[in-house]
Protein backbone atom coordinates (compact mmCIF):
# COMPACT_ATOMS: atom_id res chain seq x y z
CA UNK A 1 0.00 0.00 0.00
CA UNK A 2 1.78 3.06 -1.12
CA UNK A 3 1.50 6.07 1.24
CA UNK A 4 0.72 8.91 -0.60
CA UNK A 5 -1.36 12.43 -0.20
CA UNK A 6 -4.97 12.40 -1.77
CA UNK A 7 -2.95 14.64 -4.47
CA UNK A 8 -0.55 12.66 -5.39
CA UNK A 9 -2.74 9.34 -5.80
CA UNK A 10 -5.49 11.49 -8.11
CA UNK A 11 -2.14 12.36 -10.19
CA UNK A 12 -0.97 8.97 -10.18
CA UNK A 13 -4.38 7.63 -11.17
CA UNK A 14 -4.60 10.37 -14.16
CA UNK A 15 -1.25 9.92 -15.72
CA UNK A 16 -1.21 6.48 -15.92
CA UNK A 17 -4.76 6.50 -17.63
CA UNK A 18 -3.21 9.11 -20.00
CA UNK A 19 -0.18 10.42 -20.60
CA UNK A 20 0.86 14.13 -20.11
CA UNK A 21 4.67 14.84 -20.26
CA UNK A 22 7.27 14.74 -22.87
CA UNK A 23 10.60 12.69 -22.84
CA UNK A 24 12.14 16.61 -21.82
CA UNK A 25 9.16 16.87 -19.36
CA UNK A 26 7.14 19.78 -21.26
CA UNK A 27 3.66 19.55 -20.33
CA UNK A 28 1.54 18.36 -24.25
CA UNK A 29 -1.37 19.41 -25.18
CA UNK A 30 -3.47 16.26 -24.39
CA UNK A 31 -7.06 15.93 -23.94
CA UNK A 32 -8.02 14.88 -20.24
CA UNK A 33 -11.53 13.73 -19.55
CA UNK A 34 -13.21 11.73 -16.61
CA UNK A 35 -13.56 7.95 -15.70
CA UNK A 36 -10.88 7.46 -18.62
CA UNK A 37 -11.22 3.51 -17.85
CA UNK A 38 -14.24 3.45 -20.16
CA UNK A 39 -11.71 3.75 -23.33
CA UNK A 40 -9.77 0.64 -22.18
CA UNK A 41 -10.02 -2.61 -24.18
CA UNK A 42 -11.21 -4.65 -21.89
CA UNK A 43 -11.12 -7.77 -23.29
CA UNK A 44 -8.28 -10.32 -24.10
CA UNK A 45 -9.40 -10.37 -27.74
CA UNK A 46 -9.08 -6.70 -28.96
CA UNK A 47 -6.31 -5.82 -27.01
CA UNK A 48 -4.22 -8.69 -28.59
CA UNK A 49 -4.66 -7.04 -32.32
CA UNK A 50 -3.76 -3.07 -31.34
CA UNK A 51 -6.94 -2.30 -29.97
CA UNK A 52 -9.27 -2.67 -33.09
CA UNK A 53 -13.02 -3.21 -32.76
CA UNK A 54 -15.42 -0.80 -34.68
CA UNK A 55 -15.75 -4.11 -37.64
CA UNK A 56 -14.06 -7.65 -35.93
CA UNK A 57 -15.98 -10.57 -35.41
CA UNK A 58 -19.32 -10.25 -32.93
CA UNK A 59 -18.76 -11.43 -29.38
CA UNK A 60 -19.51 -10.94 -25.87
CA UNK A 61 -17.44 -7.88 -25.77
CA UNK A 62 -18.97 -5.90 -28.71
CA UNK A 63 -21.02 -3.47 -26.49
CA UNK A 64 -17.38 -1.75 -25.64
CA UNK A 65 -16.12 -1.61 -29.58
CA UNK A 66 -19.67 -1.55 -31.34
CA UNK A 67 -23.05 -2.38 -30.37
CA UNK A 68 -24.40 -2.94 -33.40
CA UNK A 69 -22.15 -5.71 -34.32
CA UNK A 70 -24.93 -7.77 -31.58
CA UNK A 71 -27.25 -7.93 -33.85
CA UNK A 72 -25.28 -10.19 -36.19
CA UNK A 73 -23.81 -12.71 -33.34
CA UNK A 74 -24.19 -16.88 -34.23
CA UNK A 75 -24.92 -18.03 -30.88
CA UNK A 76 -27.98 -18.01 -28.97
CA UNK A 77 -26.46 -16.37 -25.88
CA UNK A 78 -23.29 -16.39 -24.32
CA UNK A 79 -21.01 -14.43 -21.39
CA UNK A 80 -17.34 -13.54 -21.12
CA UNK A 81 -15.45 -12.31 -18.22
CA UNK A 82 -11.59 -10.46 -18.10
CA UNK A 83 -9.20 -9.58 -15.71
CA UNK A 84 -6.67 -7.06 -16.15
CA UNK A 85 -3.95 -5.91 -13.18
CA UNK A 86 -3.03 -2.75 -13.39
CA UNK A 87 0.47 -1.22 -12.90
CA UNK A 88 2.53 -3.98 -12.76
CA UNK A 89 4.95 -2.88 -13.55
CA UNK A 90 5.34 0.02 -11.04
CA UNK A 91 4.78 -2.86 -8.43
CA UNK A 92 1.51 -1.87 -7.92
CA UNK A 93 -0.53 -5.46 -6.35
CA UNK A 94 -3.73 -4.27 -5.84
CA UNK A 95 -5.14 -2.24 -8.63
CA UNK A 96 -7.23 -4.06 -10.83
CA UNK A 97 -9.55 -3.70 -13.96
CA UNK A 98 -12.54 -6.35 -14.55
CA UNK A 99 -14.94 -6.67 -16.89
CA UNK A 100 -18.71 -8.71 -16.77
CA UNK A 101 -20.78 -8.99 -20.21
CA UNK A 102 -23.51 -11.16 -21.67
CA UNK A 103 -25.83 -11.16 -24.13
CA UNK A 104 -29.07 -13.38 -25.14
CA UNK A 105 -30.36 -13.48 -29.30
CA UNK A 106 -34.36 -12.46 -28.95
CA UNK A 107 -34.62 -13.33 -32.72
CA UNK A 108 -32.98 -13.44 -35.60
CA UNK A 109 -32.66 -9.97 -36.20
CA UNK A 110 -32.78 -8.71 -32.48
CA UNK A 111 -30.33 -9.05 -29.58
CA UNK A 112 -30.22 -7.82 -25.78
CA UNK A 113 -26.89 -7.56 -23.75
CA UNK A 114 -25.63 -6.20 -20.75
CA UNK A 115 -22.00 -5.50 -19.30
CA UNK A 116 -20.49 -4.08 -16.15
CA UNK A 117 -16.58 -2.40 -15.60
CA UNK A 118 -15.60 -2.39 -12.27
CA UNK A 119 -11.50 -0.69 -11.75
CA UNK A 120 -10.61 -1.01 -8.22
CA UNK A 121 -7.45 1.47 -7.25
CA UNK A 122 -6.67 -0.55 -4.07
CA UNK A 123 -5.82 1.06 -0.82
CA UNK A 124 -4.21 3.97 -0.40
CA UNK A 125 -3.19 5.96 2.89
CA UNK A 126 -3.85 9.64 2.87
CA UNK A 127 -1.10 11.57 4.61
CA UNK A 128 -0.98 14.82 5.47
CA UNK A 129 1.76 17.32 4.34
CA UNK A 130 3.26 16.46 7.00
CA UNK A 131 3.24 12.63 6.14
CA UNK A 132 0.85 12.30 9.59
CA UNK A 133 -1.57 9.60 8.38
CA UNK A 134 -5.10 10.54 8.56
CA UNK A 135 -6.98 7.52 6.69
CA UNK A 136 -7.01 4.98 4.09
CA UNK A 137 -9.28 5.22 1.14
CA UNK A 138 -10.37 2.79 -0.76
CA UNK A 139 -11.43 4.22 -4.19
CA UNK A 140 -13.06 2.69 -7.09
CA UNK A 141 -15.27 3.42 -10.28
CA UNK A 142 -18.06 1.45 -12.21
CA UNK A 143 -19.85 1.53 -15.04
CA UNK A 144 -23.15 -0.68 -16.06
CA UNK A 145 -24.90 -0.72 -19.24
CA UNK A 146 -27.76 -2.26 -21.49
CA UNK A 147 -27.67 -2.57 -25.03
CA UNK A 148 -30.22 -3.61 -28.03
CA UNK A 149 -29.03 -4.23 -31.40
CA UNK A 150 -31.47 -4.58 -34.23
CA UNK A 151 -30.60 -5.99 -37.54
CA UNK A 152 -32.26 -3.26 -40.18
CA UNK A 153 -31.55 -5.48 -43.31
CA UNK A 154 -29.59 -8.41 -44.12
CA UNK A 155 -26.36 -6.89 -44.11
CA UNK A 156 -26.46 -3.32 -42.08
CA UNK A 157 -27.40 -3.35 -38.06
CA UNK A 158 -27.91 -0.69 -35.43
CA UNK A 159 -27.14 -0.45 -31.87
CA UNK A 160 -28.20 1.75 -29.07
CA UNK A 161 -26.63 1.44 -25.38
CA UNK A 162 -27.60 3.27 -22.37
CA UNK A 163 -24.84 3.57 -19.49
CA UNK A 164 -24.65 4.45 -15.77
CA UNK A 165 -21.11 5.13 -14.05
CA UNK A 166 -19.90 5.80 -10.96
CA UNK A 167 -16.36 7.52 -10.04
CA UNK A 168 -15.75 7.38 -6.01
CA UNK A 169 -12.03 8.60 -6.29
CA UNK A 170 -12.17 10.62 -2.77
CA UNK A 171 -14.83 8.10 -0.49
CA UNK A 172 -16.40 11.96 0.09
CA UNK A 173 -13.08 13.29 2.06
CA UNK A 174 -12.87 17.25 2.52
CA UNK A 175 -9.68 18.36 0.48
CA UNK A 176 -7.72 21.53 1.45
CA UNK A 177 -7.36 24.27 -0.93
CA UNK A 178 -4.76 26.63 -2.13
CA UNK A 179 -5.49 29.30 0.84
CA UNK A 180 -9.45 29.62 -0.17
CA UNK A 181 -10.65 27.41 2.28
CA UNK A 182 -11.40 23.51 2.13
CA UNK A 183 -13.91 21.79 -0.41
CA UNK A 184 -16.06 19.19 0.48
CA UNK A 185 -16.37 16.00 -2.37
CA UNK A 186 -18.43 13.38 -3.18
CA UNK A 187 -18.42 10.10 -5.76
CA UNK A 188 -19.52 11.69 -9.25
CA UNK A 189 -22.37 10.03 -11.19
CA UNK A 190 -23.37 10.33 -14.36
CA UNK A 191 -25.27 8.64 -17.62
CA UNK A 192 -24.72 8.36 -21.15
CA UNK A 193 -25.68 6.58 -24.55
CA UNK A 194 -23.87 5.00 -27.45
CA UNK A 195 -25.23 4.49 -30.77
CA UNK A 196 -23.52 2.25 -33.51
CA UNK A 197 -23.74 1.10 -36.72
CA UNK A 198 -22.17 -1.75 -38.87
CA UNK A 199 -22.54 -3.70 -42.18
CA UNK A 200 -21.11 -7.00 -43.14
CA UNK A 201 -21.18 -8.30 -46.29
CA UNK A 202 -19.99 -11.48 -48.44
CA UNK A 203 -17.67 -10.76 -51.08
CA UNK A 204 -17.67 -14.49 -52.51
CA UNK A 205 -18.19 -17.74 -50.88
CA UNK A 206 -14.41 -17.23 -49.31
CA UNK A 207 -14.14 -13.44 -48.82
CA UNK A 208 -16.12 -10.73 -46.45
CA UNK A 209 -16.05 -6.93 -45.43
CA UNK A 210 -17.24 -5.38 -42.89
CA UNK A 211 -17.31 -1.57 -42.14
CA UNK A 212 -18.23 -0.46 -38.30
CA UNK A 213 -19.10 3.57 -36.77
CA UNK A 214 -19.65 3.79 -32.53
CA UNK A 215 -20.53 6.85 -30.68
CA UNK A 216 -19.82 5.99 -27.23
CA UNK A 217 -20.04 7.57 -23.74
CA UNK A 218 -22.60 10.48 -25.04
CA UNK A 219 -23.61 11.87 -21.69
CA UNK A 220 -22.87 14.09 -18.45
CA UNK A 221 -20.34 15.71 -17.29
CA UNK A 222 -18.72 14.45 -13.89
CA UNK A 223 -18.36 16.09 -10.86
CA UNK A 224 -16.83 15.40 -7.82
CA UNK A 225 -17.76 18.62 -5.97
CA UNK A 226 -20.14 21.29 -6.19
CA UNK A 227 -17.89 23.99 -7.54
CA UNK A 228 -19.46 25.16 -11.03
CA UNK A 229 -16.14 24.82 -12.81
CA UNK A 230 -14.63 21.87 -11.86
CA UNK A 231 -16.55 19.17 -13.55
CA UNK A 232 -15.10 16.84 -16.49
CA UNK A 233 -16.11 15.61 -19.82
CA UNK A 234 -16.94 12.07 -20.20
CA UNK A 235 -14.52 10.66 -22.94
CA UNK A 236 -17.25 10.67 -25.44
CA UNK A 237 -15.38 8.73 -28.32
CA UNK A 238 -15.75 8.40 -32.16
CA UNK A 239 -14.66 5.04 -33.26
CA UNK A 240 -14.85 4.38 -37.36
CA UNK A 241 -13.40 0.80 -38.47
CA UNK A 242 -13.08 -1.84 -41.70
CA UNK A 243 -12.57 -5.62 -41.39
CA UNK A 244 -11.62 -7.94 -44.31
CA UNK A 245 -11.71 -11.90 -43.67
CA UNK A 246 -10.11 -14.40 -46.27
CA UNK A 247 -11.11 -18.18 -45.18
CA UNK A 248 -8.75 -19.60 -47.23
CA UNK A 249 -10.19 -23.00 -47.02
CA UNK A 250 -11.98 -25.16 -44.43
CA UNK A 251 -9.89 -25.13 -41.86
CA UNK A 252 -7.76 -21.66 -42.35
CA UNK A 253 -9.26 -18.05 -41.96
CA UNK A 254 -7.23 -14.81 -42.05
CA UNK A 255 -8.57 -11.22 -40.95
CA UNK A 256 -7.11 -7.91 -40.96
CA UNK A 257 -8.22 -4.54 -39.34
CA UNK A 258 -8.04 -1.11 -38.88
CA UNK A 259 -9.61 1.26 -36.45
CA UNK A 260 -9.65 5.24 -36.12
CA UNK A 261 -10.96 6.80 -33.16
CA UNK A 262 -11.05 10.47 -32.00
CA UNK A 263 -12.07 11.57 -28.99
CA UNK A 264 -15.50 13.89 -29.06
CA UNK A 265 -13.76 16.37 -26.56
CA UNK A 266 -12.97 19.97 -26.94
CA UNK A 267 -9.21 20.77 -26.82
CA UNK A 268 -7.73 22.23 -24.08
CA UNK A 269 -6.47 25.64 -24.59
CA UNK A 270 -2.51 26.37 -23.98
CA UNK A 271 -2.52 26.55 -20.18
CA UNK A 272 -0.98 30.13 -20.12
CA UNK A 273 -4.70 31.08 -21.55
CA UNK A 274 -5.95 31.31 -18.01
CA UNK A 275 -9.56 33.01 -19.63
CA UNK A 276 -9.37 30.27 -22.25
CA UNK A 277 -9.61 27.73 -19.04
CA UNK A 278 -12.89 29.77 -18.17
CA UNK A 279 -14.52 28.96 -21.74
CA UNK A 280 -13.56 25.64 -21.64
CA UNK A 281 -15.62 24.79 -18.50
CA UNK A 282 -18.35 25.99 -19.72
CA UNK A 283 -18.88 24.08 -22.92
CA UNK A 284 -21.68 22.03 -23.06
CA UNK A 285 -21.60 18.29 -24.04
CA UNK A 286 -22.99 18.57 -27.24
CA UNK A 287 -21.45 22.15 -28.64
CA UNK A 288 -18.02 20.28 -27.11
CA UNK A 289 -18.79 17.09 -29.70
CA UNK A 290 -19.49 18.98 -32.15
CA UNK A 291 -16.63 21.22 -32.10
CA UNK A 292 -13.82 19.06 -31.46
CA UNK A 293 -13.53 18.78 -34.99
CA UNK A 294 -11.96 22.34 -35.55
CA UNK A 295 -10.90 23.88 -32.10
CA UNK A 296 -7.32 22.66 -31.88
CA UNK A 297 -5.11 25.55 -31.06
CA UNK A 298 -2.67 24.30 -33.43
CA UNK A 299 -5.52 24.09 -36.06
CA UNK A 300 -5.66 21.37 -38.87
CA UNK A 301 -2.80 19.52 -37.91
CA UNK A 302 -2.83 19.27 -34.61
CA UNK A 303 -7.34 17.92 -35.34
CA UNK A 304 -4.87 15.16 -37.34
CA UNK A 305 -2.59 14.18 -34.09
CA UNK A 306 -5.81 14.08 -31.92
CA UNK A 307 -6.66 10.40 -34.26
CA UNK A 308 -5.55 7.53 -32.60
CA UNK A 309 -4.59 4.75 -35.29
CA UNK A 310 -4.99 0.65 -34.47
CA UNK A 311 -3.94 -2.51 -36.77
CA UNK A 312 -4.75 -5.84 -36.12
CA UNK A 313 -4.35 -9.23 -37.63
CA UNK A 314 -6.17 -12.88 -36.84
CA UNK A 315 -5.45 -15.85 -37.55
CA UNK A 316 -7.74 -19.22 -36.88
CA UNK A 317 -7.29 -22.45 -37.43
CA UNK A 318 -10.32 -24.66 -37.44
CA UNK A 319 -12.13 -22.06 -35.50
CA UNK A 320 -10.52 -23.81 -32.52
CA UNK A 321 -6.86 -21.59 -32.29
CA UNK A 322 -6.39 -18.44 -32.92
CA UNK A 323 -3.39 -16.07 -33.37
CA UNK A 324 -3.47 -12.74 -33.06
CA UNK A 325 -1.24 -9.33 -33.55
CA UNK A 326 -1.64 -5.48 -34.11
CA UNK A 327 -0.40 -2.27 -33.37
CA UNK A 328 -1.34 0.89 -31.44
CA UNK A 329 -0.29 4.66 -32.28
CA UNK A 330 -1.02 7.75 -30.79
CA UNK A 331 1.07 11.07 -31.67
CA UNK A 332 3.42 12.24 -28.72
CA UNK A 333 1.58 15.63 -28.59
CA UNK A 334 -1.56 13.72 -27.39
CA UNK A 335 -0.26 10.90 -24.82
CA UNK A 336 2.44 9.23 -27.06
CA UNK A 337 0.94 5.86 -26.13
CA UNK A 338 2.65 3.52 -29.27
CA UNK A 339 2.35 -0.36 -28.53
CA UNK A 340 2.39 -3.41 -30.33
CA UNK A 341 0.26 -6.48 -29.04
CA UNK A 342 0.28 -10.09 -29.29
CA UNK A 343 -2.83 -13.14 -28.60
CA UNK A 344 -3.79 -15.83 -29.17
CA UNK A 345 -7.49 -17.85 -28.74
CA UNK A 346 -8.63 -20.76 -27.73
CA UNK A 347 -12.11 -22.73 -28.45
CA UNK A 348 -13.49 -25.96 -27.17
CA UNK A 349 -17.71 -26.54 -27.52
CA UNK A 350 -19.41 -23.96 -25.23
CA UNK A 351 -15.74 -22.20 -23.24
CA UNK A 352 -13.41 -19.89 -24.83
CA UNK A 353 -10.10 -18.75 -23.28
CA UNK A 354 -7.84 -15.12 -24.74
CA UNK A 355 -4.91 -13.84 -24.04
CA UNK A 356 -2.78 -11.09 -24.56
CA UNK A 357 0.47 -9.48 -24.51
CA UNK A 358 1.12 -5.49 -24.42
CA UNK A 359 4.55 -4.47 -25.42
CA UNK A 360 5.33 -0.77 -25.60
CA UNK A 361 7.41 0.61 -28.14
CA UNK A 362 8.20 4.01 -26.99
CA UNK A 363 9.62 5.49 -23.79
CA UNK A 364 7.89 9.11 -23.76
CA UNK A 365 5.19 7.54 -21.90
CA UNK A 366 4.78 4.69 -19.59
CA UNK A 367 1.70 2.52 -20.29
CA UNK A 368 0.04 1.62 -17.13
CA UNK A 369 -0.52 -2.24 -19.64
CA UNK A 370 3.12 -2.08 -20.24
CA UNK A 371 3.79 -6.13 -19.91
CA UNK A 372 0.22 -6.79 -19.01
CA UNK A 373 -1.36 -10.16 -19.66
CA UNK A 374 -4.93 -9.93 -20.16
CA UNK A 375 -7.09 -12.95 -19.76
CA UNK A 376 -10.88 -13.44 -20.98
CA UNK A 377 -12.79 -16.64 -20.14
CA UNK A 378 -16.41 -16.76 -21.85
CA UNK A 379 -19.11 -19.65 -22.87
CA UNK A 380 -21.41 -18.99 -25.52
CA UNK A 381 -24.87 -21.47 -26.35
CA UNK A 382 -25.54 -23.01 -29.68
CA UNK A 383 -28.63 -22.01 -30.90
CA UNK A 384 -31.04 -24.92 -31.21
CA UNK A 385 -32.01 -26.33 -34.20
Amino acid sequence: MKKLTLLAATVLISSTLCAQYSETGQDKNYISTGLPILLIAPDGVSSGMGDVGAATRPDAYSAHWNNAKFAFIEDAAGASTTYTPWLRNLKVSDMNLLYLAGYYRINDRSTAAFSLTYFSLGDIEMTDYEANKLTTLHPNEFAIDATYALKLSDNFSLGATGRFMRSDLTNGQTLSGDGSGNTPTHAANSIAADIGVYYQQAIDRQQEFALGAFISNLGAKLSYSDEDNDKEFLPTNLRIGGRYTNRIDDYNKISVMLDANKLLVPTPPLREDTEGWVDYNNIGVISGALKSFGDAPGGFSEELQEVQLSVGAEYWYAETFAVRAGYFYEHANKGGRQYATIGVGLRYSYFSGDFSYLIPTTTISTNPLSNTIRISIGLDLKPTK
